[in-house]
């Protein structure tokens, strides 16, 4: 028998996350968003080292609570992640994606060698953690089974990169020619699922509509960092266009004449934005607030950060490495909550119930609160289950807050 303690729309359950999803009905959870165990014996905890996240019965009952077309993102490490996805598929599940999350704060926990060999060590820096997305079979096409389930697709509109830029040809939208900053849709032209079934070709043309973007962002990537200055420095430098293609007035005929002549090429002004290709990617900074946000009550201990990607070598992260930090939560492994945002927001349709098989100190929880999404989550060990009660109910209040703002705001313009 489980311990279970209610937030709100949070359930929370305090044991084996097995009998938790042996309680809950089938197809009744819209999303599963998780940072599984990685199995590497964690600094000697034992909830890393249960084997849980390679065990096809486990996965196989969360496929049974997960309804039809509704998405699986789990976390996992870089030496252990073929292994969990092996057991995520052999349960039943398609393997849609793998999402990489990059960042700076990982140190190298490596047994450097002396003599001879000195400058020869063991390991390299940790920097990214892959997270499998997976998807429950559906029923007949995606369409019908949003239509009938909510589930099956992803939300890339609710994703998309925030960016300052004038998205146009190629990251956003046509310009007119005679005017750059105004975009030109492409009503009226054939479309690729038109093309194909006139003329039973390659999907070639292009979809009505912005061409390969959208003012509101651009494209959500498999990619997401930190946004620390070591990974933003990683990445190329990456300036847009940079002269006008025009002069483009003239049919363009085929070399060998046996496609005949197409049309003019479109005249594009040149992009001026500038700066690294991290911009083309979701950043989700980590704050050292979050992790003791609604822990104001709790007494502060001392704290040495470890990333997963250190094994048990017991080193400090380069975070924590020789400073006296102290904190109320003390879980090894907290995620940035803009991170989970972005991970639960992606694939849980409005209102769906999210669930979180290893909750820990709650990060996907406080997303799930802040996104407007119900929760469940399932805890092992008693120590975390307080700070992560304590961390979504902070989200929970935050969210109500905002939304009385809002409705104060709506009544006032009324």
């Amino acid at each position: 028998m489980t311990h279970i303690e209610k937030i709100g729309p949070a359930t929370l359950h305090l044991g084996d996350c097995r009998d938790t999803l042996a309680s809950l009905p089938e197809s009744s959870v819209d999303s599963i968003v998780a940072d599984a165990p990685y199995e590497l014996d964690f600094m000697g905890r034992a909830w890393d080292r249960t084997g849980i996240a390679f065990d096809v019965v486990m996965w196989k009952a969360a496929l049974r609570v997960l309804k039809p077309g509704g998405h699986l993102l789990a976390f996992s490490h870089a030496r252990t992640y073929h292994r969990m996805t092996c057991a995520i598929e052999d349960a039943g599940f398609e393997i849609r994606d793998q999402i990489m999350w990059i960042y700076g704060s990982g140190f190298p926990k490596s047994r450097n060698l002396q003599g001879e060999r000195e400058g020869w060590g063991t390991a390299l820096k940790p920097a990214h953690e892959p997270i499998v997305m997976a998807r429950k079979p559906l029923i007949g096409t995606v369409a019908a089974n949003v239509e009938s389930h909510g589930t099956g697709a992803i939300n890339i509109d609710g994703c998309r990169v925030p960016t300052d830029e004038a998205l146009r040809a190629g990251a956003g939208v046509i310009p007119m020619r005679h005017d750059p900053e105004v975009p030109r849709g492409r009503a009226g032209e054939a479309s690729a699922t038109e093309r194909y079934v006139d003329r039973g070709t390659t999907d070639f043309a292009a979809t009505p509509g912005p061409r390969g973007g959208d003012a509101r962002g651009r494209w959500p990537a498999n990619v997401m960092h930190d946004g620390s200055d070591e990974v933003v420095a990683a990445f190329p430098a990456a300036p847009g266009q940079q002269g006008d293609l025009k002069s483009h007035a003239n049919c363009r005929q085929s070399p060998n004449g046996i496609f005949g002549g197409m049309r003019p090429a479109l005249d594009h002004p040149a992009r001026k934005d500038s700066g690294t290709a991290a911009r083309f990617f979701y950043c989700a900074k980590a704050s050292k607030a979050d992790r003791d946000s609604g822990m104001e009550a709790f007494e502060p201990k001392a704290f040495v950060a470890f990333q997963t990607a250190n094994g048990t070598s017991g080193k400090a992260s380069s975070i924590s490495e020789g400073r006296d930090t102290q904190h109320c939560n003390t879980h090894p492994t907290v995620k940035p909550t803009d991170l989970m945002r972005w991970l639960v927001r992606l694939v849980t349709p409005p209102g769906g119930l999210v669930l979180d098989p290893f909750m820990g100190s709650g990060s996907t929880g406080r997303a799930a609160m802040l996104e407007g999404f119900e929760f469940i989550g399932c805890e092992l060990t008693a120590e975390y289950l307080p700070i992560a009660a304590a961390r979504i109910k902070a989200a929970q209040d935050e969210a109500n807050e905002a939304s009385r703002q809002g409705n104060l705001f709506i009544g006032s313009a009324a």
